[in-house]
C-alpha cells in the first residue's frame, strides 16, 4: 500500500469510527452505509466535491444529497470532519433532542445539509430539481466567457432507494432532460433491512439506467483509484447524467458482522466496536480524531479560495453584463421584485372591475400570463394535465427546446413532480410549481409532506376540486384531500371563489415563503362576486365577510371556493324570511387563523353560535368552525359519476338545502 493509499484508508477509517461510535452510544442508527460508503465519500469530498464550509449557502457550490438518509452519521461526520459548524460534541449528541445531528437529515438543521431526507428516493427526486435549476439558470444567465453558474450534484442513493417508484419517475426524465451535472453513486451492497436482496429484488440496474440515456460505470467502492477514475468520467458526458454503481461491503471493517443485514439498523455493540477497530488497525478512543487526518479533511481553506475565484468571475460578469447580474443577485436572495406587489394589486383591482364568470382554472391561468412576464424565477409544469391545469401560460417556453427554458412538461409523474419542485426551490434562484388534479395529490402526498416539513417556497396547483367535476366518478372526485392538505403544518391552501379571489391566492403563494401554497380550482365555471374596496382589501386576510345582515348576525354561513355562490343566494334568501344572516368567504383557513384576535371576532363573532358551513369537502373539517350548535353542508361519502350539476344537487349543494340546515338549527 502507498503512503498515499494509507492516508486514504486512514480517512476513510476516521469516518467509519465516528460513524459506529455514534450509533452506538445513541443506541439508535444505521452503521452499515455509512461504513461501506466511506471510501466513496472520502474520494468526492476530499478531491472533487466544490463547497466551502465556512459559508455553506455559496450559490455556486456543488450540491450533494444522501438520498439514503438513514446513513446520516455518514454525512455527520463529513461536515465536521471538513470544517462545517457542527462540533465534535453535537456528533457525541446524534438521534438526541435538539441537536444538530437528528436521526436522519434535516434541512435548516445542520449547515450543510441541502434538503431533508429519510423517505427513499425523494434525496434523488430533489437532487433532479437542483440539476435542472443549476442547468437552466445556466441557459438564463451565462454568456460567452462567463459560466457564472457552473456546478455538479452529487446524490448517495442505495438499493431502497431504487426500488422505491419514485426513482423511475425521475431518472426516467432527468435522462430526457439530459442533465450531464448529476452524478449518482450506487451504494450496491446487496442488503436491506429484510436482508440479501435478491430475493425481491434482481433487477438488471446498469441495463435499466442505459434505457434511461444515463452513463453507467461500475466500480469497485472500496478502491479509491477507480472511484476517482469513475467521477472524471462522469463529468466528462455532457450529455448524460451518470450513475456509478459503486460495489461495496454494508459495514465494512465489522468482522463478524459487515456484509450483513446486522449493520444496517442497529448498533454494532461493544465488542463489535472493538473487534472493528482491531480489523482496520483504529486505535483511537471513540470521536477521537488524530491531527493529521483532521488538517488533511478541513475544506475551509480551499472552499474559500474556490468561492472567491467564484467572486472575482462574478465582478468581471457584472461590469460587462450588469442588468443580468442585478436580476441574478435578485434571485440568489430570494426577493421578488420591488414593484411586484403595487403591479399585482393593480392586476387585481383589474379582475374586480372585468367581473368574469370563469372556471377558477382559467382565472389562474391568467394569472400565470400576468405574473409570469413580471417573474422570470417562475419554473414549473403539469403532470400530463397542461390542458387540463391550464398552467402553460403564454410565456412558456419547454427546457427540453431551450437550456434556457421555464415550462417542464412532467409527463405522467404526480410524485417525482413535486419532489423534483422541492429540489428546484431547495437549489435557490427559481419559484416552481406544479401541477395536476386534486385527487391526485395522493400520488403525490409525502413529496408534499416534504415540502412543508422543509418550509420550501413551491406552489401547488390542484384542480378539479370537488364531486363537481362530474362524470370521471369518484375515483377522480376529491372529498378528503382538501382537509388533508389543510392538516399539514407549514402548508398554505387557498380555495378562491371567482376569479379576483384566485388573483389575491396566487399573489399570496408568491409572496409566502416560509413553506408551500396549495391553489385548488375548479373545473366549472364560477361567477364574480361584487365587492368593496375595502372587501377586495381583506381576502388577502383569508376570510372576509362578503355578505352581511342588517345588524348583529343571527347565522353565519361559512363557504368556499364554487360553494360561495349557493351560500350567498341562500344568505339572501334567509334574509328575506326575517333571518339576519351573514356569509363569510373563507378561500384560506390557515391565513385566517393566521390574522389578530379582534379580525377574527370581527368576521366570527364568538356570540353568534349558530353557524353553517359549506364546502364539497369532507364535512368533519368544518366542526371547529361550526362547533356543537351548528351544522356543515359537506361530503360524508366518496362521489358518485354523473355530471357535475347533477351531483351537486344530489349530495345537498342547493339553495334550499342550506336554506332549510340553516332553519334546522
Amino acid at each position: 500500500m502507498t503512503q498515499q493509499d494509507a492516508a486514504r484508508k486512514q480517512r476513510a477509517d476516521c469516518i467509519r469510527a465516528l460513524s459506529m461510535d455514534a450509533v452506538q452510544q445513541a443506541n439508535s442508527g444505521h452503521p452499515g452505509a455509512p461504513m461501506g460508503m466511506a471510501d466513496i465519500a472520502e474520494v468526492l469530498w476530499n478531491d472533487f466535491l466544490v463547497h466551502n464550509p465556512a459559508n455553506p449557502d455559496w450559490f455556486n457550490r456543488d450540491r450533494f444529497v444522501l438520498s439514503n438518509g438513514h446513513g446520516s452519521m455518514l454525512m455527520y461526520s463529513l461536515l465536521h470532519l471538513t470544517g462545517y459548524d457542527l462540533p465534535l460534541d453535537e456528533l457525541r449528541n446524534f438521534r438526541q433532542l435538539h441537536s444538530k445531528t437528528p436521526g436522519h437529515p434535516e434541512y435548516g438543521v445542520t449547515p450543510g445539509i441541502e434538503t431533508t431526507t429519510g423517505p427513499l428516493g425523494q434525496g434523488l427526486a430533489n437532487a433532479v430539481g437542483m440539476a435542472i435549476a443549476e442547468k437552466t439558470l445556466a441557459g438564463q444567465f451565462n454568456r460567452d466567457g462567463h459560466k457564472i453558474i457552473d456546478h455538479f450534484t452529487y446524490v448517495f442513493a442505495g438499493d431502497g432507494c431504487l426500488m422505491e417508484g419514485i426513482s423511475h419517475e425521475v431518472c426516467s426524465l432527468a435522462g430526457t432532460l439530459k442533465l450531464a451535472k448529476l452524478i449518482l453513486f450506487y451504494d450496491d451492497n446487496g442488503i436491506s433491512i429484510d436482508g440479501e436482496i435478491t430475493q425481491w429484488f434482481t433487477d438488471d440496474t446498469a441495463r435499466r439506467f442505459e434505457a434511461y440515456n444515463w452513463q453507467v460505470l461500475a466500480v469497485n467502492g472500496h478502491d479509491p483509484q477507480q472511484i476517482s477514475d469513475a467521477i472524471f468520467q462522469a463529468q466528462a458526458d455532457t450529455e448524460r447524467p451518470t450513475i456509478i454503481r459503486c460495489k461495496t461491503v454494508i459495514g465494512f471493517g465489522s468482522p463478524n458482522k459487515q456484509g450483513t443485514a446486522a449493520t444496517h439498523g442497529a448498533p454494532l455493540g461493544d465488542d463489535e466496536i472493538a473487534a472493528t477497530r482491531a480489523e482496520l488497525g483504529w486505535n483511537y478512543a471513540p470521536f477521537e480524531i488524530p491531527e493529521e487526518i483532521a488538517q488533511a479533511f478541513n475544506g475551509r481553506d480551499k472552499g474559500t479560495v474556490a468561492e472567491h475565484a467564484w467572486e472575482e468571475k462574478l465582478l468581471q460578469y457584472e461590469e460587462e453584463h450588469p442588468v443580468l447580474a442585478m436580476e441574478l443577485l435578485r434571485r440568489f436572495k430570494g426577493q421578488l421584485p420591488g414593484d411586484f406587489s403595487e403591479k399585482a394589486d393593480q392586476f387585481i383591482a383589474h379582475c374586480q372591475e372585468a367581473g368574469e364568470t370563469i372556471a377558477s382554472r382559467q382565472a389562474s391561468k391568467k394569472c400565470l400570463d400576468e405574473f409570469g412576464r413580471m417573474l422570470p424565477e417562475l419554473i414549473g409544469g403539469s403532470a400530463d394535465l397542461a390542458g387540463s391545469n391550464l398552467v402553460k401560460w403564454n410565456g412558456a417556453t419547454p427546457v427540453t427546446e431551450a437550456e434556457d427554458g421555464n415550462y417542464i412538461y412532467f409527463g405522467v409523474r404526480e410524485f417525482g413532480m413535486t419532489a423534483i419542485c422541492n429540489g428546484l426551490a431547495l437549489h435557490g434562484g427559481f419559484i416552481p410549481y406544479s401541477a395536476t388534479f386534486l385527487i391526485f395529490m395522493e400520488y403525490a402526498r409525502n413529496a408534499v409532506r416534504m415540502a412543508a416539513l422543509m418550509k420550501q417556497h413551491a406552489i401547488m396547483i390542484y384542480t378539479h376540486d370537488s364531486i363537481g367535476q362530474g362524470e370521471d366518478g369518484p375515483t377522480h372526485q376529491p372529498v378528503e384531500q382538501l382537509a388533508n392538505l389543510r392538516l399539514t403544518p407549514n402548508m398554505s391552501v387557498w380555495r378562491p371563489c371567482d376569479a379576483v379571489e384566485t388573483a389575491v391566492a396566487w399573489k399570496a403563494a408568491l409572496v409566502h415563503d416560509q413553506g408551500p401554497t396549495a391553489l385548488v380550482f375548479s373545473r366549472q365555471g364560477l361567477p364574480h362576486q361584487e365587492r368593496s374596496a375595502e372587501q377586495v382589501q381583506n381576502i388577502a386576510r383569508g376570510a372576509y365577510i362578503l355578505k352581511d345582515s342588517d345588524g348583529e348576525p343571527e347565522v353565519i354561513l361559512i363557504a368556499t371556493g364554487s360553494e360561495v355562490e349557493i351560500s350567498l343566494q341562500a344568505a339572501t334568501a334567509l334574509q328575506n324570511d326575517g333571518i339576519k344572516a351573514r356569509l363569510v368567504s373563507m378561500p384560506s383557513v390557515d391565513v385566517f387563523e393566521s390574522q389578530d384576535s379582534d379580525y377574527q371576532e370581527q368576521v366570527l363573532p364568538a356570540a353568534v353560535r349558530k353557524r353553517v358551513a359549506v364546502e364539497a369537502g369532507v364535512a368533519d373539517y368544518w366542526r371547529k368552525f361550526v362547533g356543537l350548535d351548528g351544522a356543515v353542508v359537506g361530503m360524508t361519502t366518496f362521489g358518485e359519476s354523473a355530471p357535475g350539476p347533477v351531483l351537486m344537487k344530489y349530495f345537498g349543494f342547493t339553495v334550499d338545502n342550506v336554506v332549510s340546515t340553516v332553519k334546522s338549527l
